[in-house]
């Protein structure tokens, strides 16, 4: 019944899609014609590939620097570890001779 039509429409969307892509690629052909074009695309491209080049070189630096910025907060976070060590191992018997005082003074109050 309305199949005709339907497949009408479906060719006239095929024909107009094909040669879309065909103009596209006519054009584009042109535009490698022009030497002009050519060059001017040719160094766009090599401005393009030189900032990512830098990019690229900022970031490794950046990665340098932190990880620089690690080392010296993992040795920061060692000695920090050390101090604490040696704090709590001085003070354990400081406080132990500070009960033993209070046991002395203690017994001389027995006394």
């Amino acid at each position: 019944m309305n199949t005709r039509p339907v497949v009408l429409v479906l060719l006239l969307l095929v024909l107009i899609i094909t040669s879309q892509f065909e103009w596209k690629q006519q054009i584009g052909d042109a535009a490698d014609a022009d030497p002009a074009a050519a060059r001017r695309r040719q160094q766009l491209l090599a401005r393009e590939d030189a900032v990512k080049e830098k990019i690229i070189l900022s970031q490794e630096k950046n990665i340098q620097q932190l990880n620089q910025l690690i080392d010296s907060l993992q040795r920061q976070l060692l000695h920090c570890r050390g101090s604490n060590n040696t704090v709590h191992t001085t003070t354990v018997p400081a406080t132990e001779v500070g009960e033993v005082e209070e046991h002395e003074t203690i017994d001389d109050e027995n006394r």
